[in-house]
């Protein structure tokens, strides 16, 4: 069966590509960048309107920037950016050579599988939704789909509600709920994702199986399907939804006006800082506020998920950077302190790096996005915190922090997926330790981010 797959795979991505409609990136080279005046932040980002792909979401001064630069742009390329004062390092020579090594199995003794799911491999938005029913055929008392809305293509926006205890639950259950996929080339996030699912309903760790237990989850590991089938069948490289309503004309390549950044369109602070009005933009926010079918059907699902559950987690999954992001992305410095309860989310967050890197050496960072990253408003964890008011929310940027970008091979599909596991099991144990279960930690929560305004004041004066 899973040879035929394959095979399926292949014939429909040769078919799509002898068409012509198949995106090839033959000899696309990416570089790092590293801009060092507010002049060569504008200059990066007046190319990243032309025939270059900006892998940074925003740039700013002083921190890498990934630009991947096509064939026939490549000496014209070295040599401006080296006549404007900077230093373009290759760090990826040809970017077709990683997407056919993702379309493989891994190259590795070690295995995983649930049914006929594996974590060996990337799989498409179809070989993903039949594992959902799979599982709800396996786990008839425990595990049921769920379709929260359609795409603008009217694909299923689907997933799974666990629920390992449901003779045990009162009126108001403890509920957690987990997005991938939101941008679709991040194709890591989908495979975390189906990766906890498969965790909650099979692992014998003790703090896992308590962790899977106590709450009704609900799990959508693509929550951008139409973008998510784009990037197998037409272009590997694609990050927004499908809607072709804004199509315009783009320097080098119109399609790139014919979608919208799912994770710029939520309806708090929408384009304030981080996005675009431009749809030929990676970032482009929509023509207004929750203006698509994807982005409503997130938004009006957790509001529905409050009105009959304790709603205690949100995480979403991204890649790339290696870092455990908290909300509020446009806030930085002292101005985090706006959040209640910031100190708990960060204590949370550091101790679950930590454990992170003990499972196999890898470095996350913590903090907002505009303090480690760069600035954002119109996030969906954002708006999970800002409007759905849910305490512990985290947006998880994956491996790795550049070596392969979006295309991190299938070797690493497993590693990636055990150090976010032990991660999230150490954070679920801090969250309890701090009585989020109860909902005694948010007066606590409070009184300590005045505390520590206060203190920073007095060390200032």
């Amino acid at each position: 069966m899973k040879i035929l797959y394959l095979e399926l795979v292949i014939f429909a991505v040769l078919i799509v590509a002898v068409s012509g409609a198949y995106k090839s990136y033959e000899n696309y080279k990416v570089y790092k960048i590293v801009p060092t005046t507010d002049e060569q932040v504008q200059i990066l980002n007046d190319l990243g309107k032309e025939e270059y792909d900006l892998w940074t979401d925003v740039i700013v001064v002083n921190k890498d920037v990934r630009i991947m630069v096509p064939p026939n742009k490549d000496n014209q390329f070295v040599k401006y950016i080296k006549s404007v004062g900077m230093d373009p390092v290759v760090k990826i020579s040809n970017v077709q050579e990683l997407i056919h090594a993702q379309m493989k199995s891994a190259k590795t003794d070690r295995s995983s599988s649930l049914g006929s799911f594996n974590w060996n491999e990337y799989h498409d938005l179809q070989r993903i939704h039949a594992w959902l029913d799979e599982l709800q055929t396996m786990y008839p008392d425990n595990v049921k789909t769920v379709t929260i809305g359609r795409s603008n293509e009217g694909r299923e926006i689907k997933g799974v509600i666990i629920d390992l205890k449901p003779g045990d639950r009162g009126n108001n259950p403890l509920t957690g709920m987990i997005e991938g996929g939101i941008h679709s080339r991040e194709w890591i996030s989908p495979a975390t994702v189906t990766w906890i699912i498969k965790e909650f309903l099979t692992s014998n760790d003790p703090d896992t199986r308590f962790m899977a237990e106590t709450f009704v989850w609900h799990i959508f590991p693509v929550v951008n399907p139409d973008g998510y089938v784009y990037t197998f069948l037409n272009d590997r490289m694609w990050r927004k939804n499908r809607n072709l309503n804004y199509s315009t004309n783009c320097p080098g390549n119109n399609d790139l006006s014919n979608g919208i950044d799912l994770n710029r369109n939520f309806d708090y602070l929408w384009m304030t800082v981080g996005a675009s009005s431009d749809p030929c933009t990676q970032t482009y926010a929509g023509p207004s506020p929750a203006s698509e079918p994807e982005t409503q059907a997130i938004s009006n699902y957790l509001l529905s998920l409050k009105r009959t559950g304790n709603v205690l987690y949100y995480f979403a999954f991204h890649s790339y950077s290696q870092m455990t992001l908290i909300p509020f992305s446009h806030l930085s410095g002292m101005d985090v302190l706006q959040v209640s309860n910031y100190a708990d989310l960060y204590e949370i967050a550091i101790r679950g790096a930590e454990k992170l890197t003990q499972t196999h050496g890898t470095n996350y960072q913590v903090g907002t996005s505009a303090d480690i990253l760069y600035s954002v408003s119109g996030s969906s964890f954002d708006w999970v915190k800002g409007v759905g008011d849910i305490p512990i929310v985290y947006l998880f940027e994956l491996r790795d922090v550049g070596e392969y970008g979006f295309l991190l091979p299938p070797e690493q599909i497993i590693p990636n997926n055990e150090e976010i596991m032990a991660c999230l099991v150490e954070m679920d144990r801090t969250t309890r330790e701090l009585r989020y279960y109860s909902g005694g930690a948010t007066i606590y929560a409070s009184l300590i981010s005045i505390m520590i305004s206060a203190a920073f004041v007095i060390i200032v004066k």
